[in-house]
This record gives structure tokens, C-alpha cells and sequence, in this order.
């Protein structure tokens, strides 16, 4: 059987974050989709996605194709009624397509013909805009937890660790922490392997925290919030996503945000969750090019990648800041801020592509992965394709 995720007709609701990868390789939870579906098939997946994405994610072939949406995380009822599927059969959640079983690795638009299965309700768990990642990221720790910790025993905690609900607290190996306050009464906690949480931090779960990453001394964490890998973490931080070596190691509020890899968010830096009206929270949608309402009374930062800022940078309620963006300034900068951008309050230009991969060669380098052709042809695409948004 060979395991295809496909964008599905999401993908533009989850741009920014999109612009750099397939809708699989979203962080949410400990783990991202794409290792999710791996972790309950027990197989390899490839990708179907964007032609200008598909070098650094290339897509295998075979004759015999399990085709899966990649918006759909997979639950205990889903993936038992994948394994059922035969050739000529998928699997429908009212009128969008979950999964089909093909010769073709091409994605369908004509399914005529194809035996119709019906998902439960209950068994159904989608990422359809990019608020979703931190509303239902809560859920995701949950079941990443128990399917990555089943069976096994905990590192020791140190006994100079305060711990609540100490049975929903996972150390891997290499793991530290020597003081501090871990509550798990709200959701479990999960250090990944030679983690980090330095000194007088306090924890509250659902939370995260992956391979390498570290949490700074002092920081007031509430869940649910994932740090991903090789990311540093400081001040207060609310119901947030880090997808992966990204930045934030001081003071200053991150709420109701995801934030991209390859970020650095600037000393002292505030997100605006909540409108001081209380009203919903609009934001910059991509498939519409408009502003849309969320249904969302908390609603925070949503930052591509290789963007940064400033210290002191303020940002409004519901901004969405494109890929590699350099923000900076005393006032706050408009709530969408394209793609290439350079600049905040008093006015943006764009950031000149070659300038712009300057600065993404050493913060790569830093962490000792190379700034190489492919991923230069993808960001370049990116450049290209967000251009017309830069005249907004």
C-alpha cells in the first residue's frame, strides 16, 4: 500500500503557513500531521501538494494508492475504516472527500463509480483555517500523548519539581528540568527528548515541548501550547503553536497564535488576543483576499516563516503576518502584513529577496542546516507569488 496525503480544499485557509509546506507537515498537538498518520499506519507517506512545493516534498507512485486529505487527523474510527477501504472506494465526510483507494495518484475530481463510505461524526477531526491549529490544539496534545507514550515509563522527574497530576507528565530521554511547577490537571505535559525548562518556570497542560527545545527561566506557560523542536521560549504564553525553530526567548505576551518556523519575535514584543469591544476577532483570509470573521472572541498573532520583529513590537488583535517579513517600530502595524514585507507602523516596503535570504542563510547556518538551492527556488516562488498582495 503506498500512503499519499493531499492538500485537499483547505489549503489556501491555512496560508500562510501553506506557502512553505503541505498542509501534512502543519504542526499541531506534539507531533505534525504528517508524522500522526505515520505513527497510526505504520508506514511512509509521500505527498501530493503544489508543483513548486513537490521538489522538496516529491510524491511516490505506485499501483496501488491510499489517498488521504491531509486537513483530516486521524482518530481511532478513521484510520479503522481506511483499512477497510478497497480499490474503487472512499470515504466521505458529507461532500468532501476524506480518502480513496486508487490506481491513480492523481487527485480525482470525478468519482463515479467509486463505492461511498460515510465517516461518523465522531470520528472526524479537521484543520480547516489557521485558528483551528491552536482552538483544537488542546485535542491534539491529548492524542499525541497517548499514542506516544502507551506503554511506557517516564524519565525521572527530579523531586525538586513541583508536579500536579504527576501520572499525566512524560519526560523523555535526555529531558531536563530541575525546579519549577509542572500542572497537569488541565492536560498532560510531554518533554521531548534532551528538552529543556530552565529554572523557575511554570507550566500549566495541555503542553508540549519538543526535541531540543528550551523554555527560558521564569516563563509562565497556560495551555494548551506546543513549543516545537529547537525552539526557545520566554515570558507568558497562552494556547500558542511554535511549529519549529522559532524564537520568542523574552518577556512579553504570545496568546491565541501560531507562529512558523524560523521566526525570532523581539524582546518585550505583546500580541493583542482580545478587542477591547470584546467583538469578534477578523482575519485576513487568503481564498477570499478579504478580512473574515473567526466566530472567535480570543484571537491572537498568525506569523509565517523566516519572519521576524523587533523588540517592543505591538500586534494588534487578529494580524497575520506573511513569509519572511522583517516588522519593527513603536505603534502597531497594520493587522495583514504581506509576504517580503519590511517596515510597521510609519510604512512597509518590500524587503528585497536578496537581502531577505541573507539573513535566512545565518539563521540557518546557526542551527547547522543549509541554506540550499531548493529551498532558495521555493522561497523565490513564494516572493513571486505573494507579489501582488504587497500592493494591498
Amino acid at each position: 500500500m503506498n500512503y499519499i496525503l493531499f492538500d485537499g480544499s483547505t489549503r489556501k485557509q491555512l496560508l500562510p503557513f501553506t506557502f512553505t509546506r503541505p498542509v501534512a507537515d502543519l504542526r499541531i498537538g506534539i507531533l505534525t500531521i504528517r508524522e500522526k498518520w505515520e505513527k497510526n499506519l505504520n508506514a511512509a507517506t509521500s505527498t501530493r501538494t503544489e508543483a513548486y512545493l513537490s521538489q522538496k516534498f516529491p510524491l511516490k507512485k505506485s499501483d496501488d494508492n491510499l489517498l488521504i486529505n491531509a486537513s483530516y487527523l486521524p482518530t481511532v474510527g478513521l484510520v479503522a475504516l481506511l483499512k477497510t477501504l478497497q480499490t474503487g472506494e472512499a470515504i466521505y465526510d458529507e461532500d468532501e472527500i476524506i480518502a480513496y483507494r486508487s490506481e491513480k495518484t492523481e487527485i480525482l475530481s470525478n468519482f463515479d463509480g467509486f463505492k461511498a463510505k460515510n465517516c461518523p461524526k465522531e470520528s472526524i477531526f479537521k484543520i480547516a483555517h489557521t485558528w483551528d491549529l491552536f482552538i483544537e490544539n488542546g485535542r491534539a496534545i491529548a492524542e499525541d500523548f497517548k499514542l506516544l507514550t502507551h506503554g511506557r515509563t517516564s524519565q525521572p522527574i527530579p523531586d525538586s519539581v513541583h508536579c500536579i497530576d504527576k501520572d499525566r507528565i512524560f519526560l523523555e530521554e535526555g529531558a531536563v528540568i530541575e525546579t519549577g511547577v509542572l500542572n497537569a490537571s488541565n492536560g498532560p505535559i510531554y518533554l521531548a527528548k534532551d528538552s529543556e525548562v530552565m529554572e523557575g518556570c511554570l507550566i500549566r497542560g495541555p503542553f508540549a515541548l519538543g526535541e531540543q527545545a528550551v523554555v527560558k527561566m521564569g516563563a509562565k506557560i497556560y495551555g494548551p501550547t506546543t513549543v516545537g523542536p529547537y525552539c526557545k521560549l520566554g515570558g507568558e504564553v497562552n494556547n500558542s503553536i511554535l511549529m519549529g525553530y522559532s524564537n520568542k526567548g523574552h518577556d512579553g505576551f504570545l496568546g491565541n497564535s501560531v507562529v512558523g518556523e524560523w521566526c525570532n519575535i523581539g524582546a518585550d514584543t505583546n500580541t493583542s488576543n482580545l478587542k477591547n469591544n470584546y467583538a469578534e476577532v477578523r482575519l485576513w483570509d487568503y481564498s477570499t483576499e478579504a478580512f473574515t470573521g473567526t466566530g472567535l472572541q480570543f484571537c491572537g498573532l498568525m506569523m509565517g516563516d523566516h519572519s521576524k520583529c523587533g523588540i517592543n513590537t505591538m500586534f494588534n488583535t487578529g494580524t497575520v503576518v506573511g513569509v519572511a517579513c522583517n516588522i519593527y517600530g513603536g505603534d502597531f502595524p497594520r493587522n495583514f502584513i504581506p509576504s517580503y514585507s519590511w517596515g510597521g507602523s510609519a510604512g512597509i516596503t518590500t524587503y528585497r529577496i536578496d537581502k531577505a535570504f541573507e539573513t535566512i542563510k545565518v539563521v540557518m547556518q546557526r542551527r547547522n542546516i543549509d541554506f540550499d538551492e531548493q529551498e532558495q527556488r521555493l522561497l523565490t516562488h513564494v516572493f513571486e507569488q505573494t507579489a501582488p498582495f504587497r500592493g494591498k
